[in-house]
């Protein structure tokens, strides 16, 4: 599928260029008839004869931006000085940092955050260890645990390479919840060892936010942990997708003017994620489901199925259906799916009921074309920024700890979850809902604070996630 140029390609490169006449216009001419997109121009330093100007230019991809320095180059005139790749620079170092929350100015309040006086507190906390969570950052603190195996579509590419994605992941908590989140990328796969790991380092966090654990193991890893731990367990990529995804079909619902225990839906995707988004479903009121993985339909006697697949069997598709995708989705009034690209067509799409609702969140390829779908489906969500409908975690992650932290919660469960997408979805008011807008901006002033009161009274009265 062809992309539009992103700033997540954005590069800036500095020319000189003859001062006077058509020279910057002509450079904007040459990007634009590339494919790229001008997005800042700015003269950096002028001379008699020249100017030096920093052009900077969305691009499709890394090669795209390749060949428009290409043609930058060829420009009569022009000489390139340097490239630089926006997104690389914003990690130049990474992209968090710690900060002491006290001044350290002189030696009295040296001795207070330090020793002597840091000394009584340690022995208050000592006698209670409930303390810790009044006297320490423990009360404002989350470890975002991954051990690189299954990192934002990329597979399985190792701790050091997932630290970008767990300081961007930290750096979201904090802009959007006020919340110090840490990053613990793991150098072990063995799920024995991750367990331990995470239990050891356990007392420091208020919460724990598991990421980008491939599967089956993160469905092992999050259970032991949860029966080993007194703070919540929280797979993002599990539980924080399910959220966003019952909020905006609460809402999607609510624009075809349908039901969520009426409507039949087809599931795409039987690993993490899927699992979790089908578990809330079903505890929000869906009755008719069925879910679809690689070898089709997941049904009661189908040979080869782990305790997952199992699972689903025993809890969807009543009547038995055993086919494949297509006729699976062929007159449902929901389709979601969290598995592959270029799955389904928008023939598949014509061929659902009537205000159909389609939810194709492979990413960065959906499962079927957006636009495709468009001509057929009422409403449309994908994983995707450049399309209205952006099912994105960061709406759910940071009220959810939110809550959890302010209500010094010591579990999570499922009451919890749907709490939190009915609030987000209440964002949305009646004025607003409509085809194109069924979640709120990230960047919603209400989102979080909503989430998270939310999260909060649904932990008032808690218990565990195996009681469900």
């Amino acid at each position: 599928m062809a992309t539009a140029p992103s700033v997540s390609y954005s590069i800036t490169v500095r020319l000189e260029v003859p001062a006077g006449g058509k020279a910057v216009s002509g450079i904007t001419h040459h990007v634009e008839h590339a494919g790229g997109v001008v997005t800042a121009l700015d003269v950096n330093t002028a001379a008699t004869d020249t100017l030096r100007i920093d052009v900077t230019i969305a691009t499709r991809d890394t090669e795209h931006a390749e060949a428009i320095v290409g043609v930058l180059e060829s420009i009569d005139g022009v000489k390139v000085h340097k490239v630089s790749d926006r997104t690389f620079l914003m990690h130049l170092g990474g992209k968090i940092e710690m900060q002491s929350k006290v001044p350290l100015r002189n030696r009295e309040e040296l001795s207070m955050a330090y020793t002597p006086g840091v000394a009584r507190v340690s022995l208050a906390i000592a006698r209670n260890k409930e303390d810790a969570r009044r006297l320490t950052i423990k009360r404002n603190s989350v470890a975002v645990v991954t051990d690189g195996s299954a990192v934002l579509g990329l597979g399985n590419i190792g701790p050091e390479a997932a630290m970008p994605v767990m300081e961007g992941k930290a750096a979201l908590f904090k802009r959007f919840a006020g919340i110090d989140a840490w990053p613990i990328c793991l150098d072990t796969q063995d799920t024995d060892e991750i367990v331990r790991i995470v239990q050891c380092i356990a007392p420091g966090f208020g919460g724990i936010n598991l990421e980008d654990i491939s599967a089956p193991r993160c469905f092992e890893i999050e259970a032991r942990l949860r029966e080993l731990l007194d703070i919540p367990v929280f797979h993002d990529d599990q539980h924080g997708t399910a959220i966003c995804v019952l909020a905006a079909l609460t809402n999607a619902l609510r624009v075809v003017r349908k039901d969520l225990g009426e409507v039949r839906i087809a599931m795409a995707g039987a690993g993490a994620a899927g699992s979790a988004i089908l578990k809330l479903l079903l505890h929000a009121g869906a009755k008719n489901v069925i879910v679809c993985d690689m070898h089709g339909s997941v049904h009661r006697g189908r040979e080869g199925m782990d305790g997952s697949l199992r699972w689903i069997a025993e809890h969807t598709n009543a009547e038995g259906y055993d086919g494949d995708l297509k006729g699976a989705v062929k007159g449902a009034d929901v389709f979601v799916g969290v598995s592959a690209p270029g799955i389904l067509t928008g023939d598949d799409v014509a061929g659902m009921a009537p205000d159909a609702i389609v939810f194709a969140l492979a990413n960065p390829e959906p499962e079927v074309s957006p636009d495709d779908a468009r001509e057929h489906a009422a409403v449309v969500a994908t994983g995707r920024s450049d399309y209205p409908n952006q099912i994105n975690n960061v709406l759910a992650f940071p009220g959810v700890f939110r809550g959890l932290l302010d209500a010094q919660a010591d579990v999570i469960n499922l009451d919890m979850l749907v709490a939190a997408a009915q609030a987000l979805a209440e964002v949305v008011t009646d004025a607003e809902l409509g085809p194109n807008y069924i979640v709120p901006s990230v960047f919603h002033p209400d989102v979080t604070t909503a989430v998270a009161a939310a999260v909060r009274e649904a932990a008032g009265g808690r218990k565990t996630y195996d009681e469900e």
